[in-house]
């Protein structure tokens, strides 16, 4: 029987519903980790790495992160091979999901991830405590972003509500990473953009170190010509916007 290839927005792809469920410590020592269990978070518990099949402009065998409740026997590719032990008792398991469930893939020659069509990575925006009392947590900025790639990356964007989107996968080295992503389409008048307007003020602050951006309060810093984390934070770029963004 031969190769599955995609139809209309599909993509068909691979997914070891084992593999978030194992941490790798630096010795290589791997644990196995009961993540379904006392957890109806079902990004921290549903698998999100997939590897393609077929897909549109997308290289067969390229590993990607999907949206973890596209797993669903709604989407699942059932009698694609033979009846066999073998295939029923595997973790991997194929199904066919929608191109806006798959929101970021690895980049070989780079060694990192990057964003599919109709997203960006960002970091989280944060206002340091400043006062004598050690050991306070900064407080978030709501409804911004620090973009780490795209359109307009370096720059502070506003966003509609709750578009920090944080994907929780199992990175390269076997242990659980983060990367949050928002929906933006460069060019285009796409009723699903999220990004409202671009912030130089706030962009000023976060390049002047009155601001910090990271992933959560405790990881929060400021920006550096050498800040690197795994959204591929870079310092500030080119400040004029190029869609229908506003500045502000």
């Amino acid at each position: 029987m031969g190769e599955l290839k995609w139809v209309g927005d599909k993509v068909i792809i691979n997914v070891d519903h084992e593999s978030k469920n194992s941490h790798t410590f630096e010795d290589g020592l791997k644990i196995r980790l009961e993540r379904d269990w006392n957890n109806l978070n079902r990004r921290e518990t549903q698998p999100v790495n997939a590897i393609v099949v077929s897909g549109e402009n997308i290289k067969p065998g390229s590993e990607i992160l999907i949206h973890p409740n596209v797993t669903h026997d709604t989407n699942k590719i059932f009698n694609y091979t033979q009846l066999s032990g073998k295939v029923e008792g595997s973790d991997i398991k194929q199904y066919s999901v929608p191109i806006d469930k798959c929101y970021a893939w690895y980049d070989e020659d780079e060694l990192c991830w990057k964003p599919l069509k109709g997203f960006d990575f960002a970091l989280r925006v944060y206002k340091p405590y400043i006062g004598p009392i050690e050991g306070i947590d900064p407080n978030l900025v709501p409804d911004v972003l620090y973009v780490t790639t795209g359109e307009f990356k370096g720059q502070v964007v506003h966003t509609l509500k709750a578009c920090d989107y944080e994907m929780i996968f199992q990175g390269r080295d076997g242990r659980e990473d983060r990367i949050i992503r928002f929906r933006h389409f460069p060019g285009e008048d796409n009723d699903r953009e999220e990004v409202i307007a671009v912030s130089e003020y706030l962009t000023d602050e976060v390049n002047e170190g009155r601001l910090i951006v990271g992933l959560s309060p405790t990881t929060a810093k400021e920006i550096t010509p050498t800040l690197t984390n795994k959204a591929n934070d870079t310092t500030r770029g080119n400040r004029k916007p190029k869609s229908k963004a506003h500045v502000v």
